[in-house]
Parts: C-alpha cells; structure tokens; sequence
C-alpha cells in the first residue's frame, strides 16, 4: 500500500503527520511526502521536507518529491501517477468568510481524489482556565451582592413574593 501525506509545513500539518506515520506503521505501507510550492517559486525541496523525512523514515520506507502548481491539482495528480491508497492532510478549521477567501485546498482534494482522503484537524488551541482569585466572588444576578447562588436569598423571597401578588391580583380581576 502507498500512503500519500501532503505537507505545507503548518501546525495542522505536524497532527496529520503523525496520524500518516501511524498509518503507514499499522499498513506496513510506504510513506509518500509530498510538498507543492506554487507555480513560479523555487520547486526544489525544502530543508523542512528533508528533515520530516529523517525523522519519520527510521519506522516506514519514506518517498520525498516536491512539485509545482495549484495544490489540490498537484496532490491529486501526485495520486493518480504513483497508485496512491490513502491521502492524509491536515486541515486549517477555517469557516465563514476566510474559507470563502482563502480556500481550502483540503475540501478541494475531497471531491477530486481518486482514493480515499483522511483529513486530520489542527489541535486545538490550549484555554487557559479562568482563575477564580481574579475572578473575584461569584455576584447575584439580581443585585449583585456577594452571593453562592445566581440570586441571593433575600431576592429569591422578593421574586417569588412579587410573583404571588401578580397572581392574586389577576385573580381579582378576573371576578370583578
């Protein structure tokens, strides 16, 4: 089995490689890394594809090539000629508006490969936990006091007396 990863050297691309290396491990497969630069900029190969394929090659048989031209197009052609089994890419996340701008080469390879595509999600950025010594007490909603519980007890006695008085109220007017 061939097994095609395309890199463009991003945070999304160093998750999918390892799920490709994974693949090609639990396959026995070969390992095709692919980069493609764009039409008119230096096709020959980065420092970054010799590297990742040092780094990976100790487990897997691994295939290096570099080629030029519209992204999507190229990975799939790579494909096509080299009787490639499964695509693995990493994928940016992006939605909306700069998915509209800027494309996704990943989506494109989707709908055009000739084998099946293993898309990989870039990890997620790290939250930091809100810390609750800057946060201050907890406040009620209603008035803000210090307060445990959304709405302190002397409000919670208000509400629902408020409550109780509306509804005697309509009551009465609903005999008169």
């Amino acid at each position: 089995m061939e097994i095609l990863f395309a890199t463009d050297f991003s945070e999304a691309s160093e998750a999918a490689a390892r799920t490709a290396l994974d693949y090609a491990r639990r396959f026995g497969a070969r390992l095709h890394l692919l980069h493609v630069t764009w039409a008119g900029t230096d096709p020959t190969m980065p420092a970054g594809l010799a590297k990742l394929a040092k780094d990976l090659g100790d487990s897997v048989p691994v295939v290096t090539a570099v080629e030029s031209g519209a992204p999507a197009a190229q990975i799939v052609r790579y494909a096509e000629r080299k009787g490639i089994g499964l695509i693995v890419l990493g994928t940016h996340g992006r939605t909306g508006v700069s998915r509209a701008l800027v494309g996704s080469v990943a989506e494109r390879v989707v709908r055009i490969a000739p084998c099946p595509v293993l898309t990989v999600p870039a990890p997620a950025p790290a939250v930091a936990a809100p810390c609750e010594e800057a946060a201050g007490p907890r406040r009620g909603l209603v008035c803000a006091t210090p307060s445990d519980d959304l709405i302190c007890s002397p409000c919670r006695a208000r509400i629902r007396g408020e409550a109780v008085e509306r509804k005697q109220r309509d009551e009465r007017a609903g005999r008169a």
